[in-house]
């Protein structure tokens, strides 16, 4: 009778365990549910947040298709020039090919599309590549983009060094004729921060690396020197 009651009183030990086993799996499902759940909504809403960011933007005037450069000229041959203005290369480029470009908007042979990109923001302590870059937005957006640019390099301050200050970046666009007050609330709002954002965005998608980098008519220039800038045009216009 007791050697019954024992297989009995083991029997019920036995279930209540594998009960509690039971218990255990199902709230352990229940738990992991939980977080797949919410991570899964986290990367949802994550995802809608990212390309909502990416297209709320304010483009200035005069850019092109998509907002991705500011365009002077309307040329048949397309020269894209990707640019960064603490890049002491894009400087040099400036300074010995710069009045080709010029001259190839002037000779309507060329559409230059500018792209101000933020690529050096790390060599300076006040992110001056995007500052700088949200300032020639506000200066496209009064059809002053090719003059502020020009400006900007005549004063480009060291890289790894504050950069010049919002006061200074105004300074410089009442130096070549906009007008200090609504230009200065332009860079002081932050107004084309989030353009430059996206400029530099989608230049990066386009594999484009470095800066200064060339493209005519599609192709990447290695020879950006004045004879080689021309020589790239007169090739893609026949």
């Amino acid at each position: 009778m007791s050697s019954r009651r024992g297989q009995k009183g083991a029997a019920k030990v036995v279930q209540q365990q594998l009960a509690r086993e039971r218990r255990r799996r199902r709230t352990t499902w229940v738990s992991v549910t939980a977080v797949a759940v919410v991570l899964i909504a986290g990367l949802i809403g994550w995802g809608v947040w990212s390309s909502q960011k990416s297209d709320e933007f304010t483009a200035p005037k005069n850019t092109a298709e998509a907002g991705t450069g500011v365009v002077v000229g309307s040329g048949p041959v397309t020269v894209d020039i990707y640019e960064d203005f603490l890049c002491p290369v894009c400087k040099q480029f400036q300074d010995t090919s710069g009045a080709t470009v010029d001259q190839l908007i002037g000779e309507g042979k060329i559409r230059a599309v500018y792209h101000p990109v933020a690529y050096l923001n790390r060599f300076s302590t006040t992110e001056y590549s995007t500052r700088s870059s949200a300032a020639s937005g506000c200066a496209a957006d009064q059809g002053k983009f090719a003059e502020y640019a020009k400006a900007l390099y005549q004063r480009q301050p060291p890289e790894g060094s504050a950069g010049l200050t919002d006061d200074e970046l105004i300074d410089i666009g009442a130096g070549v004729g906009l007008n200090r007050d609504d230009f200065g609330s332009c860079v002081r709002a932050d107004t084309f921060k989030a353009w430059t954002e996206h400029v530099t965005d989608t230049a990066s998608r386009n594999n484009v690396t470095g800066t200064p980098t060339v493209i005519i008519d599609g192709r990447q220039v290695t020879d950006r020197s004045p004879d080689g800038i021309r020589a790239a045009v007169e090739a893609a216009g026949k």
